[in-house]
């Protein structure tokens, strides 16, 4: 009798709850029945470990593993540029991350869903607001985060609802209260809808109109509309730090947008963000934006969806060259389109099956040698420039392999790998102790910071000036 493998599973690690999700025998996501879970929340995040990634997600695997026992593989979902290393949980499968617009996109289009070549997801959730431009490139999603709304009175979507129970003397931290908050908003739904468009219409005439009671004390339009102002202003702060946002009224090229969090079933909100941005892409099977991420990362984790988080376009480095006596400014591809993959092994430039050797300049005392880094467009060419780095001079003659690689957290790093010399180099004091090969300095590297989801042209076509690029 065979053995059936262990169930794959994803976890998102949200502020007010942590979502456990798996993929059913026929293939659909749904969320993990843990002791505790509040039914279509999840588990209630504990106040005292939130914003402690590492214990929370000790609490929700260890509460599926009481009832569930040990999964094969788990796939945390994380933000867009969130941090870099896995939390460390004993016994449990190192996780995969899975940044929440790929963990989104992966449900929409294990759907179907026609997805365009450039959209937006806004993450509104409890902690904080986020916009994430995406391009999609031959079967993989670029990113490039813009910086989230900062927190402001304990979060985003709990800035919301502190304002509206500190309103009405509730404490604001009770998991009772806004489990009975949540509630009171959804059945009262279109009725909170209608009155907010009346309130923002005519505040005197609907300002008193009470939209649902909570434990005893009536919820007014004039209070909610007041903290409707907390959602509003964050996600237009965090619009503002995506380039080419608009400043006013929907963006005249109409690029598709996707609401995603808890704080997106508020009506209210997404009428905002409408009119910035144009109404949002409707989730596969009417899933609860504040699901959506958990849900498309149990698809990945179950092997039903690729989560297409290879970088899609290919990053180059200019160098210099001496043909025939003459320098030449040429460059070099390191990671070509569709090779580098979060948390991944470094891609290293190669020709015909064997890595490139690189020298960067001898040590003259003259300070380092600036390089320039590029993206090119796949299927384009396009070029978009990286940034320039400065490496640090080297003794006459040393070479180095140089590569990329992609962080778990998003950003790019360029790599130089001091090159393996061979023992003898023909020098009588090679390597005289014993004729071992001395220890190899690590690798070198340089931050490059999130790489372009979109590569646009370059400002200028004149090749780069002399003191940019390395020689190969």
């Amino acid at each position: 009798m065979t053995t059936p493998p262990a169930p794959a599973i994803a976890i998102d690690l949200g502020f007010r709850f942590l979502r456990v999700a798996r993929t059913s025998a026929e293939g659909t996501p749904e969320l993990v029945d843990l002791s505790g879970t509040v039914r279509g929340e999840g588990l209630p995040t504990p106040a005292e470990i939130r914003g402690n990634r590492e214990a929370a997600l000790s609490l929700a695997y260890s509460k599926y593993c009481e009832r569930f026992g040990t999964p094969g593989q788990v796939v945390l979902v994380v933000p867009p540029g969130g941090q870099a290393v896995a939390p460390e949980v004993a016994g449990m499968p190192r996780p995969r991350l899975l940044d929440t617009p790929h963990a989104v996109l992966a449900l929409l289009r294990h759907a179907g869903t026609p997805i365009a070549r450039r959209l937006l997801v806004c993450d509104l959730g409890a902690s904080a607001a986020g916009v994430t431009e995406c391009a999609v490139v031959g079967g993989a999603v670029a990113v490039a985060p813009a910086a989230p709304s900062p927190g402001a009175d304990g979060g985003y979507g709990a800035a919301f609802d502190k304002a509206v129970l500190e309103g009405v003397g509730l404490p604001h931290d009770d998991p009772d209260v806004l489990r009975e908050l949540g509630e009171g908003r959804a059945q009262n739904a279109r009725r909170i809808e209608v009155t907010l468009d009346r309130m923002a219409a005519h505040p005197d005439r609907a300002a008193d109109t009470v939209l649902h009671e909570l434990a005893g004390q009536e919820i007014t339009a004039e209070l909610v509309f007041r903290a409707l102002g907390r959602l509003t202003d964050g996600f237009d702060q965090a619009l503002e730090g995506l380039p080419g946002a608009p400043a006013t009224g929907p963006d005249p090229s109409r690029t598709p947008v996707i609401a995603v969090g808890g704080v997106a079933r508020s009506r209210a909100l997404l009428r905002h963000l409408t009119g910035r941005l144009g109404r949002p892409v409707p989730l596969p099977h009417g899933t609860d934006p504040a699901l959506a991420a958990v849900f498309g990362a149990a698809l990945v984790a179950g092997g039903h969806i690729d989560p297409a988080d290879r970088y899609p376009h290919a990053v180059a480095v200019c160098v210099h060259r001496t043909v025939v006596g003459r320098p030449r400014d040429e460059e070099l591809l390191i990671s070509p389109p569709g090779t580098l993959e979060p948390g991944g092994a470094t891609v290293f430039a190669e020709a015909d099956g064997e890595r490139l050797r690189v020298r960067t300049g001898p040590a003259d005392g003259t300070g380092g040698r600036e390089v320039r880094i590029l993206v090119r467009a796949a299927g384009t060419g396009t070029a978009a420039p990286v940034g320039v780095v400065t490496i640090p001079p080297s003794g006459d003659g040393a070479r180095f392999y140089v590569g990329v690689r992609l962080a778990t957290d998003g950003t790019a790093r360029l790599v130089l790998e001091p090159l393996d010399e061979p023992l003898d180099r023909g020098r009588p004091d090679a390597h005289t102790a014993g004729n071992r090969r001395p220890v190899q300095p690590p690798p070198t590297e340089f931050p490059l910071g999130v790489l372009p989801a979109d590569p646009q042209p370059e400002a200028r076509s004149a090749p780069p000036p002399d003191t940019q690029g390395a020689r190969t």
